[in-house]
């Protein structure tokens, strides 16, 4: 059955493997001493993982071991093993069907290096926030690993760091275009995006005796093929060249408004000649349905992006626009002398689903062997709820749509409200508090395309840039209801929301904000403007800075109306592909003007296959038609000029002066130096406090704001959600995989 045409199946409905008789494990095993406990002779699944052992659903590895569970697989889980040799690989034995490997929460090489690539001293996924547990690129150094203890066994791999490698991709940390995970990792198959339909479709199916490598119709899945190889002979193979490009950001216009009825028919102009028959355009929208599902887009090869810039970009840009589950086609890119099949993204959990997954039986805590290590990232979390997963707004700088996509998944009311109970009686250490409900943003909950057939259709890079869709519902009530109901729960003293707010939405409902400011804002709201200057928040696909005015004029009424002093802390980002250095003086003289002192501020970090990282690498738009003549965009590549960018964040610091001082100068605008009101920085230069010269180094990190009375800092949190799970989510740390 072809990939695109398979009827998609409910993902409990299948028959459970026979090992559900042992029930579920109060955690699922690390040790051959819990498999002895639990009865087993053997695991059917070993997950491996660069992460400690959290039993909760924010924690890949806990989401997709329980969802095997569910099915009636036994599964272990190798966490952190030593990479050096292949004998913590063999601890648990040899699984009888797969090793499924990931490097965990967040890719590994975002997780160990900083902006300027320097190794990060603490792993927020590791006990006591140890570094160096995981290695380089961890999925591949994991796979050759597992290859090695057991050959000839199943190894397929996934997370977020597989994910965004699917294909050929810049790597900032090597500076250079890498293949594949592929053929690096020798792994049998690849599972990108949110995993729960293909990981189960294909275990049940390696459980019944079928070969991985006759595996070749799941939705969501990518694998290595000989050159020129289809599933059969109904398939045609496009050129890239060939995919159109999308129309202007306008209002979509509904095919299906002008059906021009059922076919007519005239009388034969001679005995024997076919009548004539006009094909409805109904008919001819299901007959171009028919070739999509058969068509096969091939991008230009590694070897091609590799050496040309422009062939790079325009292998982004059509990636992109082959995203969406309702019409996206499979895709093909040769790497030397075998092809990277991609198989169409996987189709979207239902809220039935969602919540089936999310209810199953976690112990919501570490595992115990850990003791009383801290592990930050559980700390961030434990007293949050995920609601809903995805993301429609398409930010260039972000992963969560290339990894979950942005067709909003919302799990019900009923079931985050269960959630919330379970975890005020089952958590150590509940006060009462919900530290956050939200996702990879806090408030797209059940937003969605008006029309599902407008939205299987659509080919938008964005569905809120450069303003929202006229087909996007953006009623916030049932948020609202949720809120309600989860702050009226028994034991529940206060439900946090402390980011991840997308205001452009939330300025369209007035009464959501009135509710979130006035029982959910703990006296400040990060939210993410990213920047001020029109130039470069097109090249983010981010709205502009008027979005941010409106909002916090509702955000300040509303706080007023409640009789609560309450703040604003905005996100910023240097060095963004686009960004000259007197975009950063302008943001800096807002910053100034608004009274926002940022503490520990972020650099862009190109990330794998974001379309930002497209813009560093090549210098050219990809969110327009790719040719050798299409918009260049300037990349901030030097040291020097991105620790200037980010000393024009911290304006305020006194070490930063003496380099802004300089810059100033250089800029023509030295009239910016002095003590006025309207001038940046002091000409003056504090006892004891040096310049930094352009060859140190700056922290990077949170967010702080300086209000008219106090200064205030205070660490992000995490989002729920967000932390890209194993085989699952997109995300890094905090909301939408910013850089840190």
């Amino acid at each position: 059955m072809d990939s695109n045409q398979q009827v998609t199946r409910p993902l409990f409905s299948h028959r459970k493997f026979w090992a559900h008789r042992f029930g579920p494990a109060p955690f699922l095993p690390m040790s051959r001493a819990e498999m002895d406990a639990l009865g087993w002779d053997s695991c059917d699944v070993i997950l491996v993982t660069g992460d400690a052992y959290i039993d909760h659903p924010s924690f890949g590895m806990a989401l997709i071991g329980r969802l095997l569970e569910a099915q009636g697989f036994r599964v272990g889980i190798l966490v952190q093993p030593d990479w050096n040799s292949a004998a913590d690989f063999k601890k648990l034995g040899k699984p009888n069907l797969y090793f499924g490997v990931t490097a965990g929460n967040m890719d590994s090489m975002v997780n160990r290096y900083t902006a300027d690539r320097k190794i990060r001293t603490d792993d927020a996924y590791t006990p006591n926030a140890e570094p160096n547990k995981r290695p380089d690129r961890a999925v591949t150094v994991y796979a050759q690993r597992c290859r090695e203890a057991f050959p000839g066994t199943n190894v397929i791999v996934g997370s977020i760091e597989a994910s965004l490698r699917r294909i050929a991709h810049y790597d900032y940390w090597s500076d250079t275009v890498r293949r594949s995970v592929l053929p690096d990792s020798k792994a049998d198959m690849l599972i990108f995006g949110n995993a729960e339909r293909a990981i189960v479709e294909v275990t049940h199916r390696l459980a019944k005796g079928e070969k991985i490598s006759d595996i070749r119709d799941l939705r969501g899945t990518a694998f290595m093929v000989p050159p020129g190889w289809l599933p059969s002979d109904a398939w045609d193979v496009m050129d890239s060249t060939e995919v159109d490009t999308p129309g202007p950001l306008v209002k979509h216009a509904d095919p299906y408004a002008m059906d021009m009825g059922g076919s007519s028919t005239a009388a034969p102009a001679t005995p024997g000649e076919q009548p004539i028959r006009i094909v409805s355009l109904a008919e001819r929208l299901a007959a171009r349905k028919e070739r999509r599902a058969h068509t096969v887009v091939r991008l230009p090869s590694y070897e091609q992006v590799k050496a040309d810039p422009v062939l790079y970009a325009h292998a982004s840009r059509t990636f992109h626009l082959e995203s969406n589950p309702g019409n996206a086609r499979a895709l093909v890119q040769a790497h030397g002398e075998r092809d990277v099949w991609l198989n169409p993204p996987p189709i979207p959990l239902s809220t039935e689903e969602l919540d089936q997954v999310y209810e199953l039986p976690y112990a919501r805590r570490p595992h115990p062997s850990y003791g009383d290590a801290k592990i930050p990232a559980w700390e961030m979390i434990r007293f949050s709820v995920n609601i809903m997963r995805g993301c429609f707004g398409g930010c260039t700088f972000c992963s969560i749509t290339e990894h979950e996509g942005r067709i909003i998944q919302s799990r019900s009311e009923d079931s985050v409200i269960r959630e919330i109970e379970e975890m005020r009686d089952k958590t150590p250490g509940f006060t009462g508090v919900v530290s956050d409900l939200g996702g990879p943003t806090a408030n797209m909950f059940h937003l969605k395309c008006k029309d599902e057939k407008i939205e299987s259709a659509c080919r938008r890079l964005s569905c809120v840039y450069p303003d929202i869709c006229e087909n996007m519902n953006t009623d916030h009530s049932q948020l609202i209801s949720l809120y309600r109901r989860a702050r009226s729960i028994k034991g529940v003293k206060k439900v946090q929301i402390g980011s991840g707010l997308r205001y452009d939405l939330a300025v369209r409902s007035p009464e959501y904000i009135k509710e979130l400011v006035t029982h959910h804002v703990g006296g400040y709201l990060k939210i993410a403007p990213e920047h001020t200057e029109e130039g470069v928040l097109s090249k983010m696909m981010k709205p502009g800075i008027g979005s941010y005015d409106r909002f916090k004029q509702l955000f300040d009424r509303f706080s007023r109306e409640a009789g609560k002093e309450q703040y604003l802390i905005p996100y910023f980002i240097a060095a963004h592909p686009g960004t000259t250095d007197e975009d950063m003086l302008n943001l800096a003289l807002w910053l100034k003007k608004n009274n926002f002192r940022l503490d520990q501020v972020q650099t862009f970090i190109p990330t794998p296959m974001a379309m930002a990282t497209t813009m560093y690498h090549t210098e050219r738009n990809p969110l327009r038609k790719v040719n050798r003549s299409s918009e260049h965009v300037g990349a901030v590549r030097n040291g020097r000029q991105r620790k200037l960018q980010k000393a024009f964040l911290r304006y305020h610091d006194p070490a930063n002066w003496p380099m802004l001082r300089e810059a100033l100068k250089e800029m023509g605008r030295a009239d910016l130096i002095g003590n006025g009101k309207k001038q940046l920085i002091p000409a003056w230069q504090p006892a004891g406090v040096p310049g930094k010269s352009f060859g140190q180094g700056e922290k990077t990190g949170h967010v702080t704001k300086t209000v008219p009375t106090r200064r205030v800092e205070q660490a992000r949190p995490g989002r729920p959600g967000v932390k890209p799970t194993a085989f699952n989510k997109g995300g890094a740390g905090a909301r939408k995989n910013r850089p840190s």
